[in-house]
């Protein structure tokens, strides 16, 4: 199974928020487990400065965006098993910022445009391609919008995960043809239009495969008004295809007993090491050196939905119990000027930093004792397990993925792995709060069990890896299992009556024997192909193709099945006029093995695209 992950950010290159760690893990997961795994994205001015000494040019084209004609070169590095494409545009991609600008949904309809434009030229040709959020909502919509046209395009299915319903890219309708080069049908016939605008993520998610959340709870609270941002109606519609996928984490980076970013490690079993990082994280944050009080944390945009409203309102309460709290984060500016104020009422007991850094985040994480995220949502949230893997006890409100992830303690029975609140509540807040501060302070041993249990949690992306190629798998069809049995070869060889793979060696059969139409064969192989076919007798292929048409164990289908792209290559094919300049750049850029990684051409499947009747 092949997989191309669009995403408009990912570790180790580019990070603004969850997203980032999400496509800079997974795919290297589905890789482990064996599918054959890209990632494209956009190639930005950090990405650029950062690992420009490990990028590999492969060629450009020429991409069309409504009335623009513009340049996009692809740039291609190997990790962890993973082939990274980047997209290079200087005008939309070469800024200090990922985002933030009044053109952004110009940029990232170009950089949707480009991922499309750009298949010829990638090492295979995707069965899947995952898109996430806005930014590369328009790829389903293109797809189909050319898939009218080109058959090929049909053989490709579309998951999109929602990372974040908030953000859903509206704009004013106006922007359809100028900006997006789109036909009117998109809005007349309500894919593209909500309440009077653009929404490239409702176009999404009616015309992707699949649809995903982060988390299972998540998935089901995005049919509540409360939560959905207005999009709720449209998500019940297409609850059929809607499902969960909770998101993990790399255990290999956070890992306390390896972490170099943390000045001691330690292991559940020997903790001593934390009680260094606790003492180490009150002198960099100014606070009191005490050993025994708790050590309350946040590491968090300073925005409304992570439930900063329900601090302000009991602060001066949380303040008064026997502990001391730790914020690290940006965002509005009147979050931050409560924090600031906050802090210096209470020298020594609190300390802010605004902004992010990396190493005082993981301070934070191996240093405190508990962690709060009282959010009003919070589709799956990573904070919380990356806390719990490093023995800091979360405090979170039962939202999202922060439900699915903490289970609330019970001391009658000894169980949970951290503190929970249902309703969206300061006083149920400040309830758990000082539950989990006592508990600390006069349970230590029921606490330490806590602890335990919260560090011995499994977030591996292994397990959200196996769900997302079944998805897959139901969208396409295909096989996804990592150690499929390889068909003995005494079976390969076997006489005719021996059983057989009915529907597909038939159908493999039959493409095999019909000729290959143009629209099928890649262009940017085309003529290469033609060139290195020469190379081959004829009398070869004409036998091949003969004895394909007649299969019928497994491996004759599957001999069948590689056949028609070496046909196709061999029958000369008019190729469209094109510019100049683009010609030049399938000859000169193209890599030197385009024809030895041509993939099989798909048989046509039935049913026109969304826009075939326009």
């Amino acid at each position: 199974m092949k997989i191309l992950y669009a995403a408009s950010e990912a570790v180790p290159f580019c990070k603004t928020g969850g997203l980032a760690d999400v496509a800079g893990s997974l795919p290297p997961a589905l890789a482990e487990q064996g599918a054959e795994t890209a990632v494209i994205l956009p190639l930005y001015r950090r990405v650029r400065e950062k690992f420009a000494d490990q990028l590999m040019f492969l060629c450009y084209d020429y991409v069309d965006l409504a009335w623009r004609h513009t340049y996009c070169g692809l740039f291609s590095m190997k990790k962890d098993g993973v082939t990274w494409y980047f997209l290079d545009n200087e005008q939309y991609f070469d800024r200090p910022e990922l985002y933030g600008y009044v053109d952004d949904g110009e940029r990232f309809g170009f950089f949707s445009r480009a991922v499309v434009k750009m298949l010829d030229h990638l090492e295979f040709w995707p069965d899947v391609i995952h898109c996430n959020d806005w930014q590369t909502a328009l790829i389903p919509i293109y797809l189909k919008d050319d898939g009218v046209r080109e058959d090929r395009y049909r053989s490709i299915r579309t998951v999109l995960t929602i990372h974040n319903i908030e953000y859903q890219g509206r704009y004013d309708p106006y922007c359809l043809g100028d900006l997006f080069g789109l036909d009117r049908g998109w809005v007349d016939d309500g894919t593209l239009l909500l309440d009077g605008d653009l929404n490239l993520l409702k176009g999404a998610i009616l015309t992707a495969d699949a649809v995903n959340a982060v988390s299972p709870t998540y998935a089901q609270e995005l049919k509540n008004p409360y939560f959905a941002h207005r999009m709720e109606g449209i998500l019940t519609q297409c609850g059929y295809k809607l499902s969960g996928v909770l998101n993990g984490i790399d255990m290999k980076l956070y890992d306390p007993a390896a972490d170099g970013r943390i000045t001691a490690n330690y292991t559940a079993e020997d903790l001593s090491g934390k009680a260094a990082d606790k003492t180490a994280l009150q002198n960099l944050m100014g606070l009191n050196e005490e050993p025994n009080t708790p050590i309350i944390a946040m590491v968090s945009r300073l925005v409304s939905h992570k439930g900063l409203d329900l601090l302000r309102e009991v602060m001066g309460d949380i303040m008064e119990l026997p502990a001391q709290f730790v914020v690290l984060g940006s965002g509005d500016a009147g979050y931050e000027e409560f924090f600031r104020r906050t802090a210096e009422r209470y020298p020594g007991r609190m300390a802010v930093r605004l902004g992010y850094n990396e190493a005082l985040s993981m301070a934070i994480y191996a240093g405190a004792d508990l962690f709060l995220m009282p959010s009003r949502s919070e589709p799956c949230g990573l904070s919380q397990m990356i806390s719990m893997r490093y023995g800091t006890v979360p405090i979170v409100r039962e939202t999202g993925g922060l439900k699915d992830t903490v289970q609330p303690y019970e001391a009658w029975r000894d169980a949970g792995t951290g503190f929970t609140f249902a309703n969206y509540s300061s006083a149920d807040m400040l309830h758990v709060i000082r539950e989990a501060v006592y508990l600390y302070k006069d349970y230590p041993d029921a606490f330490a069990r806590l602890r335990d249990r919260a560090m011995a949690q499994d977030f591996s992306w292994n397990r959200s890896a196996g769900d997302y190629l079944r998805i897959y798998g139901a969208v396409t069809g295909l096989s996804w299992e990592k150690s499929a049995p390889e068909v003995p070869a005494a079976e390969a060889a076997a006489p005719a009556e021996e059983p057989v793979i009915e529907v597909p060696a038939e159908e493999a059969a039959v493409s095999a024997a019909e000729p290959v139409s143009e629209t099928a064969a890649k262009p940017a192989a085309k003529k290469t192909a033609r060139k290195t076919a020469v190379k081959k007798p004829a009398a070869k292929k004409t036998t091949t193709r003969k004895t394909a048409a007649k299969a019928t164990t497994k491996k004759a289908a599957e001999k069948a099945v590689e056949k028609p792209t070496e046909k196709a290559a061999e029958k000369p094919v008019e190729k469209p006029a094109e510019e100049p300049v683009k010609k030049t750049a399938a000859k000169t850029t193209a890599p030197a093995d385009t024809v030895e990684t041509t993939q099989p051409v798909q048989p046509k499947k039935k049913g026109a695209a969304k826009k075939a009747a326009k």
